[in-house]
């Protein structure tokens, strides 16, 4: 396991992780954007549809844990870097969707994050590469939890605020 300097911003659907990562990067600080939607995005560029895209949920999560670890090994892991989501998150994910999680704790072990930050939901919202429920959100802020806890992380949970608050908490708690 290699240590990092990488902080996670991770919580269930509609949790207003996206804002904040924008808000950081408009700072200067540097990022990585959320690994499913990136996809989910490119795919519908292409003219597929968000059921087209997510027929097979297995391939789906395996696709998405691949990009991940794809792109964290090619971030520096001496470099302070805001994670949109991270790695152990594929756990939760397959924990929900009831598929086998080896694969995704597996891969949970290749990096040591220095902070994990779990924000707790707003109002739900759908949008147009959303497919959760309110339910699924519910039960998947339970899991992402679960997953960074089972690995042995502290878990820094993000109360509801506004943006700008949530951003200046997250930097005082660094």
């Amino acid at each position: 396991m290699q240590r990092t300097q990488w902080i996670v911003i991770t919580g269930a659907p509609c949790s207003g992780k996206t804002s904040v990562i924008r808000a950081l990067e408009s700072r200067g600080y540097e990022v990585v954007h959320e690994a499913a939607r990136a996809l989910i995005d490119e795919a519908l560029a292409q003219g597929l549809t968000l059921e087209k895209i997510k027929a097979d949920e297995l391939t789906f999560e395996k696709r998405i844990l691949s990009a991940k670890i794809a792109t964290e090994s090619s971030l520096n892991p001496e470099h302070p870097v805001f994670l949109d989501r991270a790695i152990p998150d594929s756990i939760a994910y397959f924990r929900h969707a009831g598929f086998d999680i080896t694969e995704a704790l597996a891969s949970s072990r290749l990096f040591q994050y220095k902070k994990i930050f779990l924000f707790d939901r707003l109002l739900f919202k759908k949008d147009a590469v959303r497919s959760e429920d309110i339910a699924a959100a519910t039960e998947l802020d339970r899991l992402l939890e679960d997953s960074y806890r089972m690995l042995g992380y502290s878990v820094t949970r993000v109360p509801v605020m506004t943006m700008a608050e949530r951003t200046a908490f997250i930097l005082r708690h660094l």
